[in-house]
Parts: structure tokens; sequence; C-alpha cells
């Protein structure tokens, strides 16, 4: 029976278990949940045995990929895949998926909801702004990006977004203005709405050069990755502009450090959140169980990224 390790030391809520598992016993397929391990060791200890893979925030290390003698996939569970090593699976011939958009919706909200918290003083009980009539730049306009630009438009907000990869005439369709060069994109923006992948192309890039076209007074949300920004040019921007402002579901490295210089203009949540509701949770659970199985049946690499 072909074995389906569903390894996340962040657990899938309830109802998606049941979800997955349902969706793989009907496919003939044994599911093992290996939920809340201790160690990565553990970890590469799980998976002799295993053909599949749906994971989280697992990391699936050259060590992971070695230990699995008889993995065919390996999907993530969500539209991230740094935590894969790429380069190992593609060496051992196994298959990496991600499940892009089944998280979208639960990141746009949060996105939201963190720029109501900022301009709202951290609901601190001192008068706030209003985020209607406000510019928010998106960069990235994928599937998270279209999401925000839909919700922030029933705020009455302006929208700008900047992404070489979608066309320009697809984004005017949608109403939103597109800025030629990604400095443009935060000169203009109140806002400025992070969703670029962690890549060796974009780690670092919003960097002290970048951040120095904003406006003082200006907002980052950053719900992608903590390693897309130069924590040392976004300290020094915050020195040099004292009303600039900085929130994210992913605490960046110097998070102390900046919590205690810039009190009020910084907030993290305890652990990243994107993804963290129940719907998210079962979609993005139950796609990577789909996955798989089209993968095996049928050879469907639609979700390939390796």
């Amino acid at each position: 029976m072909t074995k389906v390790l569903i390894a996340t030391v962040k657990p899938f809520a309830k109802a998606a278990v049941e979800q997955i598992k349902s969706t793989l016993d009907e496919a003939g397929y044994e599911s093992v949940f290996f939920e809340k391990y201790a160690s990565q060791d553990d970890f590469v200890g799980a998976v002799a045995d295993a053909d599949a893979m749906i994971i989280r925030s697992d990391k699936v290390t050259p060590e992971v990929i070695e230990a699995a003698k008889n993995l065919k996939i390996v999907v993530r569970a969500g539209a991230g895949y740094d935590n894969v090593d790429l380069e190992a699976a593609t060496a051992k011939d196994v298959v990496v998926m991600n499940t892009p958009g089944q998280n979208s919706n639960a990141v746009a909200e949060l996105a939201i909801g963190m720029m109501v918290y900022q301009a709202r003083n951290h609901f601190n009980g001192t008068s706030g702004t209003e985020l209607k009539g406000k510019k928010l730049g998106i960069h990235a306009y994928g599937n998270v990006g279209r999401l925000v630009a839909n919700i922030a438009r029933g705020f009455g907000m302006e929208i700008f977004a900047f992404d070489p990869f979608v066309a320009k005439e697809k984004m005017e369709a949608e109403g939103v203005t597109v800025c030629d060069t990604v400095e443009d994109l935060y000169a203009v923006s109140d806002y400025l709405s992070l969703h670029i992948p962690a890549n060796e192309h974009t780690k670092k890039s919003v960097n002290y050069s970048l951040l120095s076209n904003m406006k003082d007074g200006a907002v980052i949300v950053n719900t992608a990755r903590k390693e897309v920004i130069d924590e040392e040019g976004l300290m020094k921007i915050m020195e040099e502009k004292p009303n600039f402002k900085y929130v994210s579901d992913i605490a960046p490295d110097s998070k102390d450090a900046l919590a205690e210089k810039f009190e009020g203009r910084v907030f993290f949540t305890p652990k990243k959140m994107g993804a963290q509701t129940a719907e998210a949770n079962i979609n993005a659970g139950i796609a990577g169980a789909k996955q798989i199985i089209a993968y095996l049946e049928s050879g469907d690499t639609t979700f390939k990224v390796n």
C-alpha cells in the first residue's frame, strides 16, 4: 500500500486531518500523521518507508531526502517552498509541489488586518488614521496580491502594483495602476504589501536603497518571508524616518532591537500567521493529498516546482 507521511511539527487542524485522511483512504493509500516531533533527527528517522509526503513549514533537507528511499513526491501545503531542498530532491528524482492559492485569502485578510491595526495605533486608545484614500502598493501581483487589492478597494484605497511577471494589461483591467519600476512603487505607497518569494534574487532585496524611496510615515506590511528584508537597511531607515513603520507576521532576527528602539512603530505576530485559519488549513491539506494522488495515478505535474 502506498504510504503518505503527513509530517507537521505544526499540525493541521483536526478538521483538515480528517479530510486529508478521508481523501487518501478513498484512493487506497495509507496515511501516517507525524505531528509535533521534537527534532529534525526525529523527522529524518520517520521517512524511511514513505512513498509521498505532505509538509507545512517542515524542513526537507538532503538528509531527509537521502533517508526516504521510497520517496516519489513531496507536497508543501502552502505557496512558499524554500523549506525544501530542491536540488537534493531533483537529484533523487523526487517531485516537489506546492499548493498555490489555497492559503491566499487567509494571507490577504491578515495583510489588511495588520494595516488596520497599525493605522489605529495598535488599538491603544489614541486617535489613528483611516485606510480610505491611502495609496497601497502591492509588490508582486500573484494570488495573494490580487486578493489584497480586492479587499483594499473596498476600503477606498488607491491600488498600485509592480510585477514584471504579470501582464500590465491584466493588472490595469482590474483597476490597478501599474508602476514601471519597483522604485516607483515604493515611492508612491502609503502602505506597501510584500508578496515576493524568498530566492537568490529576492533575499535582502528590500534594502536601504529601495526603502529610501519611501515617504516618512509609510508602512511596510510583510506577509511574505523575513529573508527578503535587509534588516540593517530597515534599521537605518527606521532611524532616519521617525514615522516609518514595519509590521510583519514573520519576526525578523533583529525583532528585539527594533521593538526596543521603535516602540509603536513595529509589530510582529508570535509566529507566522498567514495560513493560520481553519479554511486555509483544510484547503491546503486536501489539495496536497489530491495532488499526490493525481501524480502517482496519472503523472500530473501541474504544480511541480523543481
